[in-house]
């Protein structure tokens, strides 16, 4: 976000001009404000999230740090509404709230209380914002404070020096702050991050949480007795301390240092696994427990998968991804996911880029008949492309964003210019598989007008995080008309055929007037119109835009998807069933990890989902890896990819 300093000093000098008797009145509030009963300052340092950010170094907790003039919290640019809000750890009596504004204000908001961050109460509301300071007496009750803005007085956005919430004082306010925390231990590194455990503080009336500096400047807050502080360089040596914090604002003495060194790097690779460089939209969930070990989880997982399905048959350089559970050894969308997967592990996996590589060579050596710059769909044991050897949408897609994967890790100068071959084959993509009428992906480049499939569209191939890409990549606004219309239709099914569940089926025909799902089969079975096989992946597709980018379509979609299956197995994950009619009638028995670990992702995105979200990942773990099944073992591998919080956008 652009500073502003011009709108702030004419600001400044329209103050200095108001006649004096506006003075005197401003005077006298201060006054009466001053004269009041002492109030306490229950928000400072305490746990805060916010809708958006505009990016690294904007965070949510700068705005309750007790700095009013340098850091601060900023919304992403241009977008009605966002929100911030903080946990006072308890229920707590508010009487004032205080907003220091910069440049970037809101013109209309609402102050709101709430018992459990869901159910808002309206303590607060005007039109007519200005900025600079709002201090404002309320009257409510609540653990959780927001300030929600629907209308930006800039258009930029949101953006708060300090948020400061109060509580009215008197003779019992508690002063009494925790005991130090004791055993502070780093228990784990990677080469970007640091893994710090310690023993629990005590308190008179209750810890509410702890605070994390490093080299004493708070890096962190948590309400458990784990951290792991992200973002660090390899190779280097970092101090840090914790303090525990109690419900009235309270911090003990801080902590004896613990030091923590962090690995040697990764040979080049930009974004390593385990390093979280790239933060996820606010408020997103992850599995309980230290991410260390949630990080090691994957990687074992990993190891399973590249074992079961990573082969060079063939010779001549190739690497692939085989299927034994598919009609052909090979098929694109096993290419697809094995190129997004090797790429997002590097730095886990030193073999990562000559993996990829063997993967890129393949591709290369395996183009669509129809259009080059594309995969054939499906090869034959002798690795030679069979079928018509045209291209798969689902396969092409992930083919182009682990290309852009690849560009980002290591750069283009190498054997393969990644990033070149991923703008052809987005654009091929954009050429043979979108449908221009519609803007809706074909189900490959085989289909054209005229012919019986040409409005028919796959929604497991709808993937909203990587139409992103592809605009950021190319810079051709089309795809985000494209993203656009995928999200609009998701959410018109959504609540025109599946306003229980938030199912969507495999297929949808009539894309050309008004889409809605098979009725029977179309291109693959009776359940062409159900949630089956293809659209069982939806529930990732569409969190994992959810989790990345904070839509609020994308947001709604995975949470609609969410609520319903955790209320339907009454959260319990071994009650996800093999297939569900849009209704919810549920198709088939059995447990299947394509089914069961999707739903993971959903769930990152609904606050009140912590323990559902631990029961699907705890399922994940205890599921041994189907060594027949590429589709199950890669589906459930990028799901513990992205609720692991390693997912990332190029």
């Amino acid at each position: 976000m652009k500073r502003r300093t011009a709108v702030r000093i004419a600001s400044i000098l329209t103050a200095l001009a108001l006649p004096l008797t506006a003075t005197s009145g401003a005077l006298a509030v201060a006054t009466s404000q001053t004269s009041a009963t002492a109030e306490t300052l229950l928000s400072q340092e305490r746990p805060a999230t916010a809708s958006s950010l505009e990016g690294t170094g904007f965070e949510a907790g700068l705005a309750v740090d007790g700095d009013t003039t340098t850091t601060r919290w900023a919304s992403a640019e241009g977008v009605d509404p966002q929100w911030i809000q903080v946990d006072l750890g308890s229920s707590q009596a508010i009487s004032r709230v205080k907003l220091t504004w910069e440049a970037a204000y809101a013109k209309t908001y609402k102050i709101q209380t709430s018992p459990n961050g869901t159910t808002w109460s309206d303590v607060y509301s005007t039109s007519t914002g200005n900025g600079a300071t709002d201090d404002l007496t309320v009257t409510g009750t609540g653990r959780y404070i927001r300030m929600h803005g629907t209308a930006r007085g800039t258009t930029y956005g949101y953006s708060l020096y300090e948020m400061q919430v109060y509580g009215p004082g008197g003779g019992e306010d508690d002063t009494t702050p925790p005991s130090t925390p004791t055993n502070l231990t780093a228990t784990g590194t990677t080469s970007t991050t640091a893994s710090l455990s310690w023993s629990p503080s005590t308190d008179n009336v209750a810890v509410t949480g702890y605070v994390v500096y490093r080299a004493g400047t708070q890096t962190g807050t948590t309400t458990g007795t784990t951290y792991t502080d992200t973002g660090l360089t390899p190779s280097t040596a970092y101090a840090y301390t914790v303090k525990a914090q109690d419900a009235a604002g309270n911090l003990s003495p801080a902590s004896t240092p613990a030091t923590a060194t962090t690995q040697p790097g990764s040979g080049g690779v930009a974004v390593p696994f385990g390093s979280h460089l790239i933060p996820y939209a606010a408020g997103m969930l992850r599995p309980s427990g230290n991410q260390g070990t949630l990080d090691q989880k994957v990687i074992d997982y990993y190891r399973q998968w590249k074992s079961a399905f990573i082969r060079q048959n063939c010779g001549n350089g190739w690497y692939q991804v085989i299927s034994p559970d598919a009609d052909h050894p090979y098929v694109a969308e096993a290419q697809g996911y094995g190129m997004v997967i090797v790429a997002t592990m590097a730095g886990a996996d030193p073999d990562a880029k000559k993996i990829f590589d063997g993967l890129v060579k393949w591709k290369l050596d395996h183009p669509s008949v129809i259009n080059p710059d594309l995969l054939a769909a499906e090869q034959d044991v002798n690795c030679q492309s069979v079928n018509g050897g045209d291209g798969a949408t689902d396969g092409d897609m992930d083919v182009a964003y682990g290309l852009l994967l690849a560009d980002r890790q290591w750069g283009s100068s190498g054997t393969h210019n990644y990033r070149q071959l991923a703008i052809r084959h987005i654009n091929a993509i954009k050429k043979d598989e979108i449908n221009p009428s519609t803007n809706l992906l074909k189900l490959g480049d085989w289909t054209s007008s005229g012919d019986q499939y040409y409005y028919i569209s796959r929604t497991s191939d709808w993937m909203a995080d990587h139409f992103r890409a592809f605009r950021k990549a190319t810079g051709d606004s089309a795809w985000d008309t494209i993203r656009a219309k995928h999200q609009s239709v998701i959410g018109s099914l959504q609540s025109t055929y599946a306003a229980g569940t938030g199912l969507l089926p495999d297929f949808v025909v009539n894309t050309n007037s008004t889409p809605k799902p098979a009725s029977g089969k179309v291109l693959e079975s009776s359940n062409d119109g159900a949630y089956w096989w293809n659209a069982c992946r939806t529930p990732w597709r569409i969190g994992a835009d959810a989790v990345t980018s904070g839509d609020a379509q994308s947001l709604a979609a995975a949470r609609k998807l969410n609520g319903w299956i955790k209320g339907k197995t009454g959260g319990d994950p071994n009650k996800i069933a093999i297939g569900y009619k849009l209704n919810g009638t549920q198709i088939s028995g059995g447990s299947e990890a394509a089914y069961f670990a999707p739903f993971a992702v959903a769930a990152m995105t609904d606050s009140g989902s912590q323990a559902w979200l631990d029961a699907l990942w705890n399922k994940m773990l205890a599921t041994p890896i189907e060594t027949g099944s590429y589709f199950s073992a890669s589906i459930q591998l990028q799901v513990m990819i992205t609720v692991t919080g390693n997912h990332w956008v190029p």
